[in-house]
């Protein structure tokens, strides 16, 4: 199963998007939430606070 470019979800075989770079780099989106979040809004996840990588920060940071 391929995980999420922005949010870290896995991703059902057969479902999310591709995007392919200049560079030859492959970002997997498992919604268009994500998709913009990333590519037009430039958000990073450990900022965006529904995401799984927010979660990991925050958990380190308690302690």
């Amino acid at each position: 199963m391929v995980k999420c470019s922005f949010c870290k979800e896995t991703i059902e075989k057969g479902t999310g998007k591709i995007y392919v770079l200049k560079t030859g780099k492959l970002l997997h989106f498992c919604s268009s939430k994500c998709e913009k979040n990333m590519l037009k809004l430039k958000r990073k996840s450990r900022t965006t606070r529904w995401t799984k990588e927010y979660e990991e920060v925050k958990e380190r940071g308690k302690k």
